[in-house]
């Protein structure tokens, strides 16, 4: 279940903190960027020294296994935030990063060098404008978020058929354009709801520190999700 502000029995706007918005919205970035430091070293450390080839080569059930701890983690992360301490917060975001930096050494080995460091650099291009514009628009962006949702959801649909129907792969290039765009999206509405939960949880300092790393998180996996469809859809592939 994600983590709503609003679910929670306290009332709105209680008194604000020592700590503005534009340092709040500072930490939350540098959160992100830290986790994304530590996914990509860890990607780059596992590609050059090949111990994400031998540890993919132990078992075939190695990537499934990477993509349970990881979505483990972020529903404990989403369900769980309120009660966890901050430090415990800070934890499971750095080991979340690192266990993801496994998954992305991986891309590696699939895309050529040159290619991955170009969609990488387009990724932060895209990333940043959205980004900018969910932070300055005064227009709310609430009412994408069922929409969001529903092109989250198809998805993981169409990801689950291609599985069993291997026909569907022929439409991989439109697959990814619709990942980008949903991506895009994302990264505008989460960077909008910074702001909110700054007021929400303002006066309430521990809510605002492990809010802030949430935050984080969420433009984190919208980054690293819009840097795999941007990969899939422009990289070059190694021969």
């Amino acid at each position: 279940m994600a983590f709503d502000p609003h679910e929670l029995d306290r009332d709105y706007g209680a008194p604000s903190g020592v700590i503005t918005e534009a340092q709040y919205t500072t930490r939350t970035f540098l959160w992100m960027m830290l986790g994304l430091l530590i996914t990509f070293g860890v990607a780059i450390l596992g590609w050059m020294t090949n111990l994400t080839l031998y540890l993919y080569a132990a078992s075939p059930l190695v990537p499934i296994a990477l993509g349970l701890v990881t979505l483990f983690m972020v529903i404990t992360f989403s369900g769980r935030i309120e009660k966890m301490s901050v430090s415990s917060a800070q934890t499971l975001f750095v080991v979340f990063s690192i266990v993801m930096g496994i998954t992305v050494s991986s891309w590696l080995y699939l895309f050529q060098l040159f290619s991955v460091v170009l969609v990488f650099l387009m990724t932060a291009l895209y990333f940043g404008a959205l980004a900018a514009y969910g932070h300055f628009t005064s227009r709310s962006l609430a009412g994408y978020r069922s929409i969001l949702l529903s092109g989250l959801i198809f998805l993981l649909v169409f990801e689950i058929l291609v599985t069993f129907i291997p026909g569907l792969s022929g439409t991989e290039s439109v697959y990814c354009l619709i990942g980008i765009g949903i991506f895009l999206g994302y990264t505008a509405y989460d960077t909008q709801r910074i702001r909110e939960f700054y007021y929400y949880y303002s006066g309430y300092p521990d809510m605002m520190e492990k809010a802030s790393i949430f935050s984080a998180l969420q433009l984190y996996l919208d980054f690293i999700n819009l840097f795999l469809y941007l990969l899939r859809f422009l990289g070059r592939q190694r021969d």
